[in-house]
């Protein structure tokens, strides 16, 4: 299934193709499904809309450099690992480490987000290579990957896993719903 990138408007400066104006910042979000291969040696693709986004979230990117990204790891994703954009990472980063020195909460997150996280380059050819850690987790040796954007980074699962875990819990949930279900109504709650 193709992806669409759509544009969220933030309070800050407008930034829009390299120029600003007005208000609010243009942020490019993942969206949409991929499936991707990944060889033994860890090679894989990341997609070309996902690509974008990156881009325009590496603050040291430029057009003909490759831009780099985070992937998160932690423990507690269990069967996936997450992608972020370099300028998404060091948000959150920036929130843990304003949290109390000494706390639970920051050491969890530290643990969890910071502790558990690799920066990654991607090539001139949108590819990158996942360490074999991250590949071992999600039980890969090559294949299929699924890619699953979530807005403001994005999923990678074993697609046979994906499948197996997301997609029947999704079908069982929508089910409960019934015919006519409105998803945009749980904004509402």
């Amino acid at each position: 299934m193709a992806a669409a990138q759509f544009a969220i408007f933030t309070s800050n400066a407008d930034f829009f193709g390299g120029h600003r104006r007005g208000q609010g910042t243009v942020v490019l979000s993942f969206t949409g499904e991929h499936t991707q291969k990944v060889d033994g040696k860890g090679r894989m693709s990341i997609p070309a809309d996902f690509r974008r986004v990156l881009e325009a979230g590496d603050p040291e990117w430029n057009p003909g450099q490759s831009p780099r990204m985070y992937l998160l790891y932690g423990d507690h994703l269990k069967n996936q690992v997450h992608g972020y954009t370099v300028d998404e990472f060091n948000a959150v980063v920036a929130t843990i480490t304003a949290l109390p020195r000494g706390s639970d909460r920051k050491k969890k997150l530290s643990r969890y987000f910071i502790g558990q996280s690799i920066k990654l380059d991607v090539d001139k050819d949108g590819r990158t290579v996942m360490p074999i850690r991250q590949r071992q987790k999600l039980g890969l040796k090559d294949g299929d990957l699924f890619f699953q954007g979530m807005g403001d980074y994005f999923e990678i699962w074993k697609a046979e896993t994906h499948r197996a875990e997301v997609g029947d819990e999704d079908d069982a949930w929508l089910e409960e719903q019934g015919d006519g279900f409105d998803v945009l109504s749980l904004l509402d709650e």
